[in-house]
């Protein structure tokens, strides 16, 4: 079950994590190793992280979200986060990091 907590598609410079569950300290570590794990293997332009299936996140999620930003810059790339449920937006903007460079949050 817990490989299935994310599901990976790649394609035109793009790839796209779908976490699905919860985003806590128990899964971002899970979830942190498997995304880094795939990206470095595509070096996409764009990583794509898509919480439309994640009905619950905390400030682990906050911090999964910046890393991945940070490991995509290694390799020129930018993270985009779609999907995101109105909760996990509440998050997102009460933390403030959409104004981070290199991360854009779609509505």
């Amino acid at each position: 079950m817990e490989n299935e907590r994310v599901a990976f598609s790649h394609g035109e410079g793009r790839l796209v994590a779908r976490i699905c569950g919860e985003v806590d300290h128990h899964t971002a570590r899970l979830l942190r190793e498997r995304i880094d794990r795939e990206a470095f293997l595509v070096r996409p332009r764009v990583l794509v992280i898509d919480l439309s299936a994640v009905g619950f996140m905390d400030s682990s999620g906050i911090a999964l979200i910046i890393g991945r930003v940070e490991v995509a810059a290694e390799f020129g790339g930018v993270v985009q986060i779609t999907g995101a449920t109105q909760p996990v937006k509440k998050l997102i903007r009460l933390s403030g990091i959409e104004r981070i460079q290199g991360l854009t949050v779609s509505p």
